[in-house]
Parts: structure tokens; sequence; C-alpha cells
């Protein structure tokens, strides 16, 4: 919409004499206007149209064009709409977190200029060191589960368990179904239990967290880049407490089942601080367990070669699934290069979804948890499932199985 306090007769012949004399300074002069003052006019005259393809104003970029053409079909006249060109995308610095925006805005509360301030997260750090000098007296503590009577070495189970989101409040009455930290806990152990029994008995297991495992990173009860306020079921030291105690009863099924289990827990964008200590937790939890493997690589990203498969996650609030397929082709050539099967796993959006990028089998999969009261007024409405996945040394993947969460009743 035009802004009322530059009108558009004084755009437009702020355009025409721009084009009439070639330069700001001379068509300035020209209209007895102050170079600011002139620049303005040609500003609004650039994002209202006004101008052709040439010249683009510095800094602008072309956003549309349209043309009046005549019986014959020659134009006569072109309508160029321009806007401030967008700079490069903002990464946060290493070690940073975000503290705050600012903006510089003209006249018309137009934005400027827009500075992001961050500040080094020395926080975590300091969490992180108490976490492991807590857990460092439970080191070794987990009982010894005997391995299963028969195991298939052929096969690899993969359990994805996707955005659990332990420690949301969701208000029946509000959201049409009732979801907090005893909820979220008693749902994900019964159907683990459900799909563990339902899978063979291969000998080796991934527990592939794909991230929001928390749905609160710390006691502030706020997602940590963009400050959206959370419903939060209860204390932060509570929930991290009962999310660790859950990972090691869904371990302790799959040992009853497969020979060795490999744990991943990848930072999602609620949680990538306390998906850290998870992993601290485990680690000192089962380390004299050599049927337990704790993954604790830091990084973002997760691999894992078996066979002629190579498999990929990630929790898939960065990237589009086709970069999520070319990360992992650039980042495990060998291991691409030798194996004839490409899957990558990721989460983030709550539903199922598949597509192949090249050859790579690209898919989400749903979460246990209820919505919340952002995701009802968002109208989501997926379902809600915990699958498996069977993966054969030679053929690739070979099968399924699935435990489904029924929909609430209306209330």
């Amino acid at each position: 919409m035009a802004n009322p306090q530059i009108a558009d007769e004084l755009a437009q012949a702020a355009a025409d004499l721009f084009l009439a004399k070639g330069s700001k300074r001379a068509a300035a002069k020209a209209a007895g206007l102050s170079r600011s003052a002139f620049r303005n006019r040609l500003k609004r005259a650039a994002e209202r149209g006004m101008l052709p393809t040439k010249p683009v104003m510095p800094g602008f970029e072309i956003k549309q064009t349209s043309a009046q053409l005549d019986a014959g079909g020659n134009v006569e006249r072109e309508w160029v709409q321009q806007r401030p060109e967008a700079g490069p995308d903002f990464a946060l610095p290493a070690g940073h977190i975000l503290k705050g925006v600012s903006a510089l805005t003209d006249a018309e509360g137009r934005t400027l200029y827009e500075w992001k301030k961050t500040r080094l997260d020395d926080a975590t750090p300091h969490v992180v060191a108490a976490l492991e000098a807590v857990f460092k007296s439970y080191r070794g503590k987990a009982a010894p589960i005997p391995p299963p009577r028969r195991s298939d070495a052929d096969l690899l189970s993969v359990y994805p368990i996707a955005d659990l989101h332990l420690g949301m409040l969701s208000w029946r009455p509000e959201t049409g179904e009732d979801y907090d930290l005893r909820i979220a806990s008693r749902r994900l152990r019964d159907t683990a239990r459900r799909l563990i029994a339902q899978a063979p008995c291969s000998r080796k297991a991934i527990i592939l967290n794909l991230g929001d495992w928390q749905h609160t990173d710390d006691q502030r009860n706020m997602t940590p880049r963009s400050g959206h306020i959370l419903d939060a079921d209860s204390r932060y030291v509570k929930i991290l407490t009962a999310g660790v105690r859950l990972m090691i009863d869904c371990i302790d099924l799959a040992l009853q089942k497969h020979e060795l289990v490999i744990v991943r827990n990848i930072p999602g964008n609620h949680d990538p601080h306390a998906s850290i200590a998870l992993t601290v937790g485990l680690a000192n939890f089962y380390a004299r367990n050599k049927r337990v493997v704790v993954d604790d690589d830091p990084g973002e990203f997760f691999f894992h070669r078996f066979g002629a498969t190579l498999i990929g996650a990630h929790h898939g609030h960065r990237a589009r699934p086709d970069r999520l397929a070319m990360a992992m082709a650039v980042r495990r050539r060998a291991d691409w290069g030798a194996t004839r099967y490409h899957y990558f796993y990721f989460g983030h959006i709550h539903h199922e979804s598949a597509r192949e990028v090249g050859d790579v089998r690209v898919e989400s999969f749903q979460t246990l948890a209820a919505k919340d009261a952002h995701s009802v007024g968002m109208a989501y409405v997926s379902g809600q499932s915990l699958s498996s996945i069977t993966i054969h040394k030679r053929d690739g993947e070979i099968g399924r199985h699935r435990v489904n969460i029924p929909p609430p009743e209306a209330p």
C-alpha cells in the first residue's frame, strides 16, 4: 500500500526527473530538494513500480515487473517494483546465543538497519560440567541384562523417536487432548514395549532420538533462538531427570531383544543443550556395558553405515530435504560410494512425509506428543505413532512395524 506521507504524484515526479537528469544530484537540484529528501522520494517510487529495469537503485533489487501492451503486442509502458536488496542469511557465531534485536527506522517507520545482539553462551559449558560431575556417581550403574538367545547379524532395527516434547503441557478443554510429563513418559514406555516386541531379532539396533526430546531447554520455558513462550508442565530439573530415566527404560527394553544397542540424541530446536545433558547421563550410566554404545558426537548430523545401506539423520529445522540428502553425499563420500541404499531421517514437522532426492529417501516421522495450544491454533492435525524400520545388510530396508496412538475423543 502506498505510504500516505509521500503521495504517488510526488514519487512519480521524482522518478521522471531522475530518468531525465540521469543522476540523483542533478535531479534533486532541479526539484529544489535536498539530496536526502529526493532520495527518499525515489526509493518510494522504486517500491511502487515507477522505475524501469534500468537503472536499479543502489542497494535495491527487482521484485516484480508488469507491462502495458498495444494492439500489436508492443510494450507501451512498463512498471518495475524494486525493494531493498536482501543481505546474506544471519548465522549465530559459534558459542553465541541471541540476546536481542534492535532496529533503526526512518520517519515513516520503515526499517533501515537491523542489529542482532548476541552474547557468549557462558552457561552451557558450566551446566554440562555440572551434569558430568553429578552423573559420574552413576558411572557403570546399569544392571546387566542377559543378551537374547538368538539374533540375526544380517538385520538392523532402527527406532526413530521424533519430537516427544517431554515436559510439554496440553490442556484438553483448550486443545482436545491432555498431555504432560506423566502422560508422555507412560506413552513412550508403552509404545516402545509393543514396538520392540514386534521387531525381528536383529543383532544390532539404533535408538535414534531425532530431536526435541524435551519441550524446554532450561527453566525459562522459551525456545532458545526465537524466544517463543512454551507451555511447560513442570520444573526443568524434573523434566531432565524424567527424560534420562525414560531413555534408560527404552534402552533396557531394546537390550532384551538386540545384542547391541546404539543410542544417538540429535539436538532439536527446543532442546539443543538438554540433548547434551541426556547424552552425558546415558554415557555414564552405561559406561561399563559393552552392549550399549552412546554416540556422544555433539554435532547435529548422524550417519551410520550397515552393509549396503547408509543412514543419515538430522532434526530437520535448519535444512530442506534436498540439502540434507546432499549433506550425506558430501560428508560421507566413501560410504556413499560403497553403498546402494541411502536413507535420511528427520523430525521437526511432526507429521509423515517422504520424497526421493536422487536415490535418497528422505522422510519425516509422526510424533507421540499431543498438540499444544500453538499447534492447535495453527490447525495442525497430524496423527501420532511410533515406528521401527528393519534393514537388511544386503537388501536395504525390508520391513516396518508401527504402533498408533488412537485420536482423542471429541471433548
